[in-house]
Order: C-alpha cells, then structure tokens, then sequence
C-alpha cells in the first residue's frame, strides 16, 4: 500500500468545524509536528501496519463540514476520496485549492499538498453557452487542467477578447468548442483547439462555473489573499501519474538562472501550443539543467512528459533555452 496510507474510517468521514479547532493538527493524524520518521540506511523499508498515516482535511469550497481523506496515491484517486466524503458524484470536483476557498490560482493544487494543508473543492455549478468572435489570433487565456480530466480557464489576460466577455471568468471549465466535447482533455489539446480556431469568425464556447459561496459571488478573477490563516507543512506529498506518491522536504528556492530559462520556455510553450503554464515549463527546466546534450534532454522528457508529444523544434528551442540561461545569455 502505497505510503502506508490508512483505510478509511468506517464512521462517517465528515466532521463539524468545532473538531478540526484551528486547523493545528492537519497532516499526520499522529504527528502535529508534521515530521516522518526517518529511514535507517540499509535497512527494508517498514512494513505498511508501521508506516505513518496520512490524513488530510478538506471542505467544498462553497460551504460544507470538514471530512477526512485518505488512502489516495495519485489527483484522480483523491478526487474520489473527496466525493466518497462528501456523497457526491467524482465527477463533480472540479478542481481543488489550498488553504483558501477562493479562486485563488496561484493556490491550485497540483502535484504535491503540504502535510498540513486544508484541501478545499471546488464543484460543479451554472452551465454557461456562448458565442465568442475571435477578433485576434490570441484570446488572452490561460488554461490549466485538473489532471482528471477538466481542463479550465487560469488566467485572463486584461484587456483581451475574454477578459471584454463579463460572463467568462477564472476557474471556468471548458466543456466544448464548436459542439467538440473537450471533458477528459489534456489543457494543451484545449488550447491547441482554441488556437486553431480561425480568425474573424465566431465560435461557441460551452463552460461550467465552480459553485460560489456567498462571499465569492461576484468575484471575476483571482486573489492571493488567504482567509483561513492556515499555514503549508514542511512536508510535501508529492502525487505522481506514474508510480507511488512519496514525502519530500520542501521544493528548494528555484535560482535566478532557474528562473529566467523558466519564463523563456513559458514563451515557447505560448508561441508553439498556445498556452502559458509555469508549472509545466519549470519542470521542463528541472529535467534539462542536468543534461549534457539535447538527445538526453529529449529523451527525458519522453520519459516524464511524453503525453504532450512536443515537436522535435519546439524541443531543440527549450534546449537552447536552457543553455542560454545557464551561460547567463538572458
């Protein structure tokens, strides 16, 4: 069992506000510091029954009891969990934020969760159909994915065609293009649609909204505000597509070097698929500052992120972005 992660309690998984007090404890059901045990060289791995486990707190972003989740090893199966909690059909999760029940995307779950982190979901709310005319090549989107198969918008460029469309906010899925159903679709394939769409003429763009909160209704974009004063662990549980999730310390401070070559290869990805997605090009940047030659660099990225079957030039730019960036040619 990966992680030794625990069954599920029999007793209902939802609790009142009053049991989680402040949020203190979140992480480790045994461990408030939020620390692991640590593994002696050498030595087999512990068996599962001696394995710490992982429990973590989440509400629907929207208003709900607190439940707790566990026993998930991938963003597909916690998911699940979410809803199995809550007594809602999975695909009703959208996405999810962390410690913030607004839309906040730069607090979007995404690979890893803090030991301590309050997970909040966000569900399926008002269908919304639309006629958009693309006026320009370039819509002024940003898209993302849930990595279960909704694809939504993350960011809206101010000024752009979208952003002149009140009804098209943040955190909106896309469901279908033009009649195309796009649920189960990848954020690059999204945004290759989009833009391949041509220009000067209309299309129809049908989108599903999160479900607000009272205080949410009205809100368009995002904030970085935290309103629930609770703070990330200094454990990480990384969620992997492939293989067992595993708990690591806190990413490291990304240098500047690191920085630059990551914001080149987000214009990349813009230029030749249509989207910006940070995340994404970081760890396109991770995986090529150790390579000596980009056939190596190539191939690791077959390795990690062969779903996006990038073209070989679009490869051979990243490359020499990086190298650009290590050789402080900015």
């Amino acid at each position: 069992m990966p992680l030794g992660l625990g069954r599920r309690k029999k007793a209902s998984p939802l609790m009142e506000e009053d049991d989680v007090g402040e949020h203190s404890a979140l992480g480790i059901s045994q461990a408030g510091s939020g620390s692991l045990p640590t593994q002696t060289s050498g030595l087999p791995p512990p068996a599962p029954a001696l394995r710490p486990r992982l429990v973590f707190h989440a509400q629907l972003a929207h208003g709900s009891p607190t439940g707790r989740i566990e026993g998930f090893s991938n963003v597909k199966e916690l998911y699940a969990k979410i809803a199995e909690a809550f007594n809602i059909p999975a695909g009703e999760v959208m996405f999810c934020t962390l410690n913030t029940h607004r839309l906040d995307m730069d607090k979007l779950l995404g690979g890893q969760i803090g030991l301590e982190d309050f997970i909040f979901a966000h569900v399926r709310g008002q269908k919304k159909e639309l006629e958009v005319y693309k006026s320009e090549d370039s819509l002024g989107l940003t898209i993302t994915d849930n990595g279960a198969g909704y694809a939504f918008i993350k960011r809206i460029k101010e000024g752009s065609i979208i952003h002149r469309m009140q009804l098209i906010s943040v955190g909106d899925v896309i469901e279908s293009i033009n009649g195309k159903n796009l649920v189960g679709s990848r954020h690059f394939e999204v945004a290759r649609t989009l833009k391949e769409l041509p220009r000067g003429r209309t299309f129809t763009l049908k989108l599903c909204e999160p479900r607000k909160a009272f205080d949410m209704i009205g809100q368009r974009s995002s904030t970085s505000t935290n309103t629930s004063g609770i703070s990330s662990g200094r454990g990480t549980l990384r969620l992997r597509a492939k293989g067992s999730p595993t708990v690591e310390e806190l990413v490291k401070e990304v240098s500047v070097i690191e920085e630059r070559a990551v914001q080149k290869v987000d214009d990349l990805l813009e230029s030749y698929m249509g989207i910006r997605d940070s995340e994404l090009a970081g760890t396109m940047v991770e995986l090529g500052m150790d390579k000596q030659n980009p056939d190596d660099f190539s191939q690791a990225l077959d390795r990690s992120l062969g779903d996006f079957a990038f073209p070989d030039e679009f490869v051979f730019d990243v490359w020499g972005a990086i190298g650009d960036a290590k050789a402080g040619r900015y």
